[in-house]
Order: structure tokens, then sequence, then C-alpha cells
């Protein structure tokens, strides 16, 4: 099959490492024909670049900025990111005529694009539903169901739904949630296909690990609990700086925040005025030592705001479960990233305005023991559930 491949996340090599380039590698390697078409931020100063690397046409097309920026210009860039996308495929992609079109939420606004190429090439569509857009921006409050903005984007939405032929959603909870909200939308064209990796042996360096701790001060006679990744509002932050302040005078654990974010700021604010002496606060590393990092710890969290209504279900687990982590999730009640955790035996969740209830479950994995068991436990239910090859075979179900 020839397929093309949407997204808003900058492709630099396809053998780099993540949920999206491990699916591509998928149909890739299993001889499919594969087209990527992805952003090139202003900022780069280059041009739009259609090439063939390690097997895969790319083709990365010149757009405005759509990150480190505020969120006018970011909401500017993301709406002209259609256009732009359009007006590359149907110059570079002329002769090319493809079987199917895979992408992913976000952003919502590629449906003029879909709706060209399906039409054009009387191609299937696939649709990854990694976000919920416009309820989550809602839900932060960022504007209101009876706004302009949200009935615009809410319009964008149930055409994307309704050009789409599959739906994978990361989650049972988000299932339902797109049913739920969607009463138009057919039923059997909504399934379950989680965030997925290719699973990879983690090889723990001591010596590596002892360079890395040193290096940034982490004790070793303590429990590290570790969140890496976007550092934003979907994140809760202010409840993650209660968390970080009621165990300022814990001394069994030690907390590592390491990421960049619109919320970065804040929490560098936050350490400065404080001076914790058990948690260490890193801007984003580089990914070879942010894993070396990860695998040097004792426990990975995840948090997100609890007033979502969305149930979001980060990508981010499946690092932690890669390293044999246990997990700490404080999140909403609506994601069902707890259920998953629990029903595994891989980890703790708590509601995350709760922060007795979170110091309970941070008090709960200073046991050594339940830690290797759960962190067993997390390998194995990654490997049973969410590897890409699980994932390119839920959707090439459809084409055999």
């Amino acid at each position: 099959m020839k397929i093309l491949f949407l997204s808003i996340s900058g492709f630099n090599n396809i053998e780099d490492k993540g949920i999206y380039t491990d699916l591509i590698r998928q149909f890739r390697d299993n001889g499919h024909q594969v087209y990527v078409v992805s952003p090139r931020e202003k900022r780069l100063n280059k041009p739009t670049q259609y090439v063939i690397e390690s097997g895969v046409h790319f083709l990365r097309v010149k757009i405005g900025n759509i990150t480190q920026n505020n969120f006018i210009e970011k909401g500017i860039s993301t709406l002209l990111i259609e256009g732009q996308f359009l007006r590359a495929i149907k110059k570079y992609f002329k002769v090319a005529i493809f079987d199917l079109i895979i992408y992913s939420t976000p952003p919502i606004t590629f449906e003029k694009v879909i709706r060209f190429i399906k039409k054009r090439d009387n191609a299937k569509v696939y649709l990854l539903l990694k976000d919920i857009f416009p309820q989550n921006a809602v839900d932060l409050n960022m504007f209101h169901k009876g706004s302009f903005i949200y009935k615009y984007f809410r319009a964008k939405e149930k055409k994307l739904y309704k050009i789409s032929d599959f739906i994978g959603c990361m989650s049972q909870a988000n299932v339902d949630f797109i049913l739920g909200n969607n009463p138009n939308i057919n039923s059997n064209k909504v399934e379950l296909c989680p965030n997925s990796i290719e699973v990879l042996m983690i090889d723990r360096d001591e010596n590596r690990i002892k360079q890395i701790k040193n290096k940034h001060n982490i004790p070793s006679d303590k429990t590290v609990f570790i969140y890496g990744g976007n550092l934003g509002k979907p994140q809760g932050i202010d409840f993650l700086i209660q968390c970080l302040k009621e165990n300022k005078l814990n001394d069994q654990a030690f907390f590592i925040i390491a990421g960049s974010g619109t919320e970065f700021n804040k929490l560098k604010h936050f350490f400065d005025m404080e001076q914790l002496t058990n948690a260490r606060l890193l801007e984003e590393l580089p990914r070879d030592e942010y894993e070396i990092l990860a695998t040097s710890c004792d426990v990975g969290l995840i948090f997100l705001d609890h007033r979502f209504t969305i149930p979001n279900f980060p990508s981010r687990l499946l690092s932690y479960m890669q390293a044999s982590m246990p997990v700490l999730a404080a999140t909403d009640c609506n994601t069902d990233i707890g259920q998953v955790m629990e029903h595994g035996h891989f980890g703790l969740w708590c509601e995350s305005n709760n922060v007795e209830q979170f110091n309970q479950k941070v008090n709960q994995l200073f046991d050594p023991q339940l830690r290797e068991i759960m962190g067993i436990n997390a390998r194995t239910y990654l490997e049973q559930n969410y590897t890409a090859k699980h994932s390119y075979e839920i959707i090439m179900k459809h084409f055999k």
C-alpha cells in the first residue's frame, strides 16, 4: 500500500524513538511505501524540502512557529497549517496515488487536506486520536463553549470525525467519550488503538548512571521519583508545586522534574524561592542523557490537571514501562490511566487535587519489593498491549 502520514510532529530522523516514528517504521518494514508530511517551523530558517531518507518519503513543509511561543502566534500558525500542507502536497505529490491516509490530532485543521486526497485518490482515512480539542481548552478555561472560537473548532472537529473511515482511540475511556459526545458517529468505526512503541531492551550502564547522578547531585540512598516531559497547563503545575512543598521535609524521597513548557518558569521561581534539598528541576535534557537519568530512578510520575473532562492518556507512561519502572499518576477522574495501571498492577493513582493522597502513595512506594514487582509488571503489560506492531496490526486488519 501507498500510505500518507500527516503530523505536526517534526521528524528529524525516522530511526528516532517515538510513538509515530516507531509506527511508521512498522509500515516501512512490512513493505509499504510511506510518505510523511510534517512541519518545519519558521524559526529554523529552512525552506520546504522533499527527500527520501531510510526508505521513507519526507515532505517537510515550512510553516509558522507552533511551539515555544505565545498562544496567539501558535493559534494563527495552527490555522495556517492546513493551507500550507495542501499547497505543498499538490506541488510535490502530483502523481502519488495514496491508498491510506493516517493522521493524528492535534491539530484538527487538516480537514481540507484530507478531503482533497481522499476524493482525488479514493483513499481510506485513519485518525489516531491523541487529543480531544476544543473541549480540552474549555476544561482549562482558555475559552468557553459559547465563544466563536469554540464553535469554529468544534465544527472542524465534527468534520474530521465524519471524513475519517476509522478512529483509533488511546483507551476505552476515549472510545466512550467520543461516542457519548458525538452521537452521529457510527460506533463501528471507533476502536481502541493505543499509544505504542517499539519495545527495546534497557541496558543499565552503572558507570553512566553514577556519572549522571553525580552530575545532577542525585542521592543514592533515597527513593527517586522522576517526571520527564511537557511542563504546561495540562499538567496542573500548581498541584505539582503543592506536592513538592508538602514533601519538603520528606527525607526518604527525592524528586526530579525535567522538561520544558509554558509553566517551566513558574516552577523555576518556586524552586528558587523554596531552595528544596530533596528535589531538582532540570531543563529539557538531550534524549540520551535523559534516558540514562530515567533508568537510574525508581518511580515515574504522571500529572494531569484535575479539571479535565476529557480522558487524556499521556504517552510518557510508555517510557516508564519500558524501563520497568512503577508509575505514580496524579490525574483527573475522567481518564482511565489509573484504572489501567491498577488493573495491570504496575502503578498507583490519586486524584490531582488531593495532596494527602499523593503523599500516601509516595510513602507506599518506599517499599523496594513493591517497586520491583510493579516494575516487572509494567514491562510485561507494555509487551502485551502497547507495541508498535500491535498498533500496526489493528490498523491493517481493515485492509486484509
